[in-house]
């Protein structure tokens, strides 16, 4: 969905009329339910009135314009796309266009790009920019995937004259990134009438424009099910703007490294569905393949066997890349080019447990000095909103120190955006106000949610038959996999044997309705996953999952249940430490103990890319959700 959509003359008029960027705003206002920053408001001024007079000059003013168009499932937006007719094929054509005010700048190594103006902030590089929004958009939209040369991509620097941005002609262009500065408009004109003809109408461009508005798109490739083909043959993911920005800040670590013996912690900070694991993966695959040393780690269990399981099914030396944070403890130091430790935030004081060897226990040190001693370029991927077990201490503040004792180079990238929960950042906002952890209060979905929120659905349901229900219709009608969690209120029994086998015990026991928990670790049940792959095995549906299987995962449809662990009263939420069955958190002080409940019910509610469903066992609660998600 884009901010505005109207031809390029009638843009221009709304432009020389200083109108334009007031609508923009205006829009982003109402569509986006937040006010944009001065900034984007002094871009619009100053780079639109130029672009549109192009568009006009070059016979093109028929032409649909799509302005501050939204990717699907992501937050990301195109400056702008243009809708017509190709002059020789007579298909849709669509172009994408990044809009640049820069005037100087020089590209570093690999695809960053240091501006004047701005500092030591670095930036992608215009064309891969559009590129990888090219990219995204084929891959995120069966009917473009089909048809991928219907789609091109230009950045569009009209400020900056090719002697001021030299450098940044050595990057390789192709049919999504293509560059053009001030003194290169004729060339940049000549080729927009060669992808749009300015001999087709009015109405070709908005039949065009009103096929792509329409065009159905599938959710973003599930992170699983990529995992094998990403780590074995080629890069599967797209990323996008800081998510690239990371990978680059990693991948020059190495290089440095090696011509410099300098040693860099990169530390990578973004909440859930923010690309964290995305660029975890990419960076495995492509670290392998050039022969670095490299390893993936979680403190997770369920995702680490879940990694092995599908990025190895067809090669067992594949399993061998993804560790856990404790295998490192007898490690020498710089073992490795690289680590890649995910879901940082569950790093703990010590890797030592009640099976460490005596020897090893008595030079064991803390872990996350382990973590970055065992590689010359450590990587901390963490949501430090993620922490829900005792003893989990993995933080920006905590890396830092430890970095800067050991006399490493720190580097910290920040992840914008929601890429999880059909890229709907309302919904992170609306969850977090939900739970407290925003200063704003809850606020109902209906009164948060713009237009752009559509794809993402949020309910409630008056039982737990009626949250499973809904999963069950959601998953049989549009497709994909849902999961119902809850918080960890309920005993957690071992399988029975039966004359028939084992057989899993019904804990999650709600008036009439209940059902068993995931498998236990270790406990294997017939016609039942391990615990490791509840989330990703379709035999997951009908169990209940709780935070450690659902941690780290992410399924299209998402149910819910609010235990008595966690319920509001006078207008707040009370954490209730006789109603949990997780022995570790039970035993957190009361300083942490409501912390810990609170990031458990924050994860839950973040595990689905198109919509969640949400129930609690207690009244008062129960009103206030359904409240909540009218």
């Amino acid at each position: 969905m884009a901010l505005v959509r109207r031809s390029a003359a009638d843009l221009l008029v709304e432009a020389k009329a200083d109108r334009l960027h007031g609508f923009l705003a205006e829009q982003a206002t109402y569509q986006l339910d937040s006010s944009v920053g001065t900034s984007e408001v002094r871009s619009w001024m100053r780079s639109l009135p130029t672009f549109l007079s192009d568009l006009a000059e070059a016979g093109l003013g028929h032409v649909e314009v799509l302005l501050e168009h939204k990717l699907p499932h992501s937050p990301k937006r195109v400056d702008a796309i243009l809708c017509g007719r190709h002059p020789r094929t007579g298909e849709a054509s669509y172009v994408l266009i990044e809009l640049k005010q820069w005037s100087q700048a020089e590209l570093l190594a690999g695809e960053l790009v240091s501006i004047t103006a701005y500092g030591d902030e670095l930036q992608l590089h215009p064309a891969e920019q559009v590129r990888r929004y090219c990219q995204y958009l084929v891959d995120s939209t069966p009917a473009l995937a089909d048809r991928p040369h219907i789609v091109r991509g230009l950045a569009y620097l009209h400020n900056a004259a090719t002697a001021g941005i030299a450098s940044l002609k050595q990057y390789t262009p192709d049919e999504y990134g293509q560059l053009y500065t001030l003194d290169e408009r004729s060339a940049f004109l000549d080729r927009l009438r060669a992808l749009l003809d300015p001999d087709s109408d009015y109405a070709d461009a908005r039949r065009a424009a009103d096929d792509f508005l329409g065009i159905h798109h599938a959710p973003s490739k599930p992170l699983l099910s990529m995992a094998a083909r990403e780590i074995q043959e080629r890069e599967q993911f797209v990323l996008l703007d800081e998510q690239q920005v990371a990978y680059e800040h990693v991948t020059q670590a190495v290089e440095r490294a090696r011509a410099a013996n300098t040693r860099t912690v990169v530390v990578v900070l973004g909440g859930p569905g923010s690309g964290k694991s995305v660029i975890a993966l990419s960076l495995l695959g492509d670290l392998a393949r050039k022969g670095r040393t490299v390893h993936h780690a979680t403190g997770s269990s369920a995702f680490t066997n879940t990694m092995r399981k599908i990025a190895g099914r067809r090669n067992g030396r594949v399993q061998s890349l993804f560790k856990y944070f404790n295998n490192y403890t007898t490690a020498e130091p710089r073992e490795l080019d690289v680590l890649i430790a995910d879901e940082a935030h569950r790093i703990r004081e010590t890797s030592v447990n009640r099976y460490t060897r005596k020897e090893v226990r008595e030079r064991a040190g803390r872990q996350v000095d382990e973590l970055i001693d065992v590689a010359w370029v450590p990587v901390f991927l963490l949501d430090e909103n993620q922490i829900v077990r005792p003893g989990e201490m993995g933080s920006l503040e905590e890396i830092s120190a430890a970095t800067e004792a050991k006399g490493c180079k720190l580097e910290v990238v920040r992840l914008e955006g929601q890429f999880r929960c059909g890229g709907s950042a309302a919904f992170d906002t609306w969850v977090a106000r939900l739970l407290g952890l925003d200063q704003q209060p809850p606020i109902e979905w209906g009164k948060l949610a713009s237009p752009l929120d559509d794809d993402f659905s949020v309910t409630s349901a008056s039982t737990p038959e009626g949250v499973e229900s809904w999963l069950r219709a959601k998953q049989d009608q549009d497709g994909g996999t849902s999961r119902l969690a809850a918080g960890f209120c309920w005993q957690w029994s071992d399988p029975v044997s039966t004359d028939t086998g084992k057989r899993l015990v019904p804990d999650v026991v709600i008036g009439d309705w209940q059902r068993p928990w995931n498998a236990k670790p270790g406990k294997r049940v017939p016609d039942a996953p391990e615990s490791y792959y509840w989330a990703s095995d379709e035999r997951g549906f009908g169990q209940v999952g709780c935070i450690y299987t659902a941690q780290g995962f992410e399924y299209d449809w998402a149910g819910v249940i609010f235990g008595p662990d966690f319920v509001r009263r006078d207008g707040q939420w009370v954490a209730r430490r006789e109603y949990s069955h997780d022995p570790a958190v039970r035993k957190a002080d009361e300083l942490h103990f409501g912390a810990l409940i609170r990031n458990t019910y924050k994860v839950l509610l973040t595990r689905g890319m198109q919509g969640v469903c949400v129930y609690s066992t207690d009244p008062e609660t129960q009103a206030f959700l359904e409240e909540l998600t009218r």
